[in-house]
């Protein structure tokens, strides 16, 4: 019954994460008034839900991403109990091991996935809330709840398939029936991801990259205007990215240099 919750906790608040009680203020990340305009509004500074950045655990990096129902997955699963009832999740709910909740690593908080035993077949429904399990090959950590229904209480891990079910509305902690679940959201996407291509005093420059740039690989570049200590800069941005790792990716296939990701509401 291995359990890194309360690691998980402190790591995701050194990087800037927080409770739900509070959000963190990210200084690379803004959202723009207006695109594609010159002499006109500046840009304003936004706030992001701390859940669902990119976070580090013991020297290695994690990116909540785009879910889909239907998608499968397949590893161990461990559970958490006693000596973590009552205590925090990572998206600043109480852990209570009596309610079918679970940790992953990178599945949206409020993701509901069903869980499936593969030595004795049996099930259970749960809702995530928490970050983990940090642990090898795990993939999932189960409330007490969901590890008995599952008959794995004794053993401590097993083998698993997760299916991913839905998704519920943020700040519910029921569970859906299967029918609200299937004619709900089938796609739960984290956030809005642009790349950052360059950044020009000039908007004559600002506008030949993005012009050269514009639907390369399908996506979109669009400009943005800002003011920082009485400079005005023109950034060239790469949109369209639904992940943190679909942005990653790009970056690594299309050998654009100096290019860094930021995250939009």
């Amino acid at each position: 019954m291995t359990r890194f919750i309360l690691l998980a906790t402190i790591v995701i608040l050194i990087n800037g994460c927080s409770t739900r009680t509070s959000r963190v203020y990210n200084p690379n990340e803004s959202k723009a008034i207006s695109s594609n305009s010159y002499g006109k509004n500046v840009t304003k500074k936004s706030y992001n839900h701390p859940t669902m950045n990119p976070y580090t655990v013991r020297g290695k990096r994690y990116y909540p991403t785009v879910v889909k129902t239907g998608q499968v997955y397949n590893g161990k699963a461990s559970w958490y109990g006693p000596n973590f009832h009552g205590k925090l999740t990572s998206n600043g709910e109480k852990y209570n091991m009596y309610q079918s909740t679970a940790a992953h690593k990178t599945l949206p908080m409020n993701t509901i996935v069903k869980v499936t035993n593969k030595s004795n077949g049996k099930t259970s429904i749960v809702r995530i809330n928490d970050r983990g399990p940090f642990v090898g090959t795990r993939i999932i950590d189960l409330s007490k709840k969901a590890a008995k229904e599952i008959d794995m209480i004794g053993v401590g891990t097993a083998s698993v398939r997760l299916e991913i079910l839905g998704f519920q509305k943020d700040g519910s902690q029921s569970i859906p029936s299967q029918k609200v679940l299937k004619s709900g959201v089938q796609q739960k996407v984290v956030g809005a991801f642009s790349i950052q291509l360059a950044a020009f005093s000039k908007f004559d420059g600002a506008s030949t990259t993005q012009k050269k740039y514009n639907n390369h690989g399908g996506y979109k570049s669009i400009i943005k205007d800002f003011e920082e200590n009485g400079r005005r800069l023109f950034r060239v941005y790469l949109t369209g990215f639904k992940s943190d790792q679909e942005a990653r990716d790009y970056i690594a296939s299309s050998g654009i240099n100096a290019a860094f990701i930021v995250r939009e509401n």
